[in-house]
């Protein structure tokens, strides 16, 4: 008995332990990637800046020019398409190239509510139990009538928000949630439900 009992205990520990380390090596393994895209393309930016110079000065001067090349480029990219002529040149590269690319759309929609460049049509979160079950749903309300109590409340599903199922609900079948912000609804989403507790809780608390 004691020594199952100790064989439980270590391989417990020992699990608590992966489990507290794995995030950290996957976070560090990201960032290693992360760095080693951002270096595989400034490398050939800093070693034409170098045969250019012809000076013999240290690598990570190089680099920083480099990087600091690339940011400009984003810059003066971003100011292009913020005009007339530049919009209507990228919006039909757009149609006609990028939109035909395999997850372009969700993507390039993603991003954009995160950055906060499109603004998502939700007027707010609500939990809302479309099927009178009492299995609540994540939604958005998109359109009401709050004289009728009728409601158009966006469900998105998990991890893609831009695809979901759009229900009319009434008054009854919705909770309403007005201290939480869309974007934390709609991380809870993308994270299949991870962090649905802390979000959902902290606004119980709050009503309570």
């Amino acid at each position: 008995m004691k020594m199952k009992r100790l064989q439980n205990f270590i391989n417990t520990t020992l699990l608590g332990g992966f489990i507290v380390l794995l995030p950290l090596a996957i976070f560090a393994l990201l960032a290693k990637s992360l760095i080693g895209v951002i270096n595989k393309m400034l490398k050939p930016i800093a070693l034409l800046i170098h045969s250019t110079l012809d000076v013999e000065l240290p690598p990570l001067f190089y680099n920083i020019i480099a990087f600091l090349l690339v940011i400009s480029l984003f810059f003066f990219l971003g100011l292009f398409v913020r005009t007339r002529i530049g919009k209507s040149i990228f919006d039909g590269f757009e149609r006609q190239y990028l939109s035909k690319l395999p997850f372009y759309s969700a993507i390039k929609k993603t991003v954009q509510q995160f950055s906060g460049i499109k603004k998502m049509p939700f007027s707010e979160v609500v939990l809302v139990d479309a099927y009178g079950s009492g299995m609540l749903m994540t939604g958005f309300i998109t359109d009401s009538d709050r004289a009728s109590g009728h409601y158009t409340v966006f469900v998105p599903t998990a991890p893609n928000p831009t695809n979901g199922f759009i229900f009319h609900a009434q008054e009854h079948q919705i909770i309403h949630t007005p201290h939480i912000k869309t974007e934390d609804a709609m991380r809870t989403i993308i994270g299949m439900g991870v962090g649905s507790e802390k979000v959902f809780g902290l606004s119980k608390k709050k009503e309570g």
